[in-house]
Order: C-alpha cells, then sequence, then structure tokens
C-alpha cells in the first residue's frame, strides 16, 4: 500500500527557512576557509576546523528544518536519535575532509574537485542517514536515477561553491559562495525527496525504519 506524502505541510516559509540555515551555516564556514588561507599554519587548522563545523551544522539544520514540512498522511513519523546524531556528525566530518584538502592544498583544480566531491558526499549521506533514521509503519523507496542525480547536484554545487569561496576577495563575493553551497544543500535534498517512495505495512506489529532499495 502506498502512502500520501505531503512534502510542503507547512507551505514554501519550511523551504525557505531551511535554505537560509544553510545560507549562515555555509557563509560562515566558507570564511573561515578563506581566512584559513592567509593565517598562519600553526592556527590553520582550528579555522578549517571551526569552518567545518559551521557548514556541516548548516546542512544538518538545513534537512531537519525542511522535515518539519514533510508528512506521510496515513502514518505518524518519529525520528531515531542515533540515526540523527550520526547525519551531524557525518556533515560535519566530511565537510571538514573537503575544507582541509582546499585548505592546505590550495585552489588547485584537483584540490577544488576532491574536496567539493567529498563535501557533496557528505551532503547526500546526511540527507539520506536522516531519511533512514525516520520511523514509521512502512518504509521508503528510491528512484535510482533521482538519487544519483541528487549526488551530482550536491558535488557538482559544493565545488562551485569552495572555488567561488577560494577566489573571493570582497565580503558578498563570499557571500555569493555561501549562497551557492545552499543551493547545493537544498538542491540535493529535494531532488533526494522526489525520487521518495512510501510503502505502508498495515499490519506491522511495530514501527519500521526507511531505507534505500531501488524501485
Amino acid at each position: 500500500m502506498r502512502g500520501t506524502v505531503e512534502g510542503f505541510t507547512h507551505g514554501p516559509v519550511i523551504p525557505v527557512l531551511a535554505f537560509l540555515a544553510a545560507c549562515v551555516g555555509a557563509a560562515l564556514g566558507l570564511r573561515c576557509g578563506i581566512r584559513s588561507l592567509r593565517t598562519h599554519r600553526s592556527f590553520k587548522a582550528g579555522r578549517l576546523a571551526l569552518g567545518a563545523l559551521s557548514i556541516g551544522c548548516g546542512i544538518w539544520t538545513m534537512h531537519y528544518v525542511a522535515m518539519t514540512g514533510f508528512t506521510v498522511v496515513e502514518a505518524p513519523l518519529s525520528h531515531d536519535k542515533p540515526y540523527t546524531l550520526a547525519a551531524l556528525a557525518v556533515a560535519v566530518v566530511m565537510a571538514g575532509v573537503g575544507l582541509f584538502i582546499v585548505g592546505y592544498r590550495g585552489a588547485t583544480r584537483m584540490a577544488l574537485i576532491t574536496g567539493g566531491t567529498l563535501t557533496g558526499l557528505g551532503i547526500a549521506s546526511t540527507h539520506y542517514l536522516g531519511m533512514a533514521g525516520i520511523r514509521f509503519r512502512g518504509h521508503f523507496t528510491y528512484e535510482t536515477p533521482l538519487v544519483i542525480l541528487s549526488v551530482l547536484i550536491a558535488a557538482t554545487a559544493a565545488t562551485a561553491a569552495l572555488r567561488a569561496a577560494l577566489s573571493a576577495r570582497v565580503l558578498l563575493s563570499g557571500l555569493g559562495a555561501g549562497v551557492m553551497m545552499a543551493v547545493a544543500v537544498t538542491g540535493m535534498h529535494y531532488t533526494g525527496m522526489a525520487a521518495l517512495g512510501v510503502h505502508l505495512h498495515p499490519t506491522a506489529p511495530g514501527p519500521t525504519s526507511g531505507h534505500l532499495p531501488s524501485d
């Protein structure tokens, strides 16, 4: 039995708030990354770690703010705490790996591609871990082409954001890079949600979790 999905229960206000959360986290984090390039080596790691924390928290916050607008009409939803915390850890760690690569290697083509791809994978992993932690009487399925597209959107936009941030010379350019990173996060999220299918188990004895099989 297929469930009825409502992705925008509270209207456009939730996607806007989610996007703004991603913007703030990304702008602050990328600003730390920019400053690390002009910082003495002994302080570089600290600035990059702070940047990773900011970007990771922005990714995680965007996802869970956006999910307040997601409901399955026929079933109440809850979130598993270990998955929720794991999603936050993955977001921070993967953003950190991407920033550290670019921070220590500089704005080389390979560093940007590697750093952006890993950051994009972190965005996608945060999303799908969060979805796997949703508990309800049923399970999720995903359309594989849209899942792949969502990951490509995250990786491409994150790479572009890192490149824009490192070439920024003024504050407005840095803010533009933050907006690009927010596009990576929100674009990935809503593309991933478009891939979602909900199957209910009316006779199930208890809540089951979402998972990632393909239709």
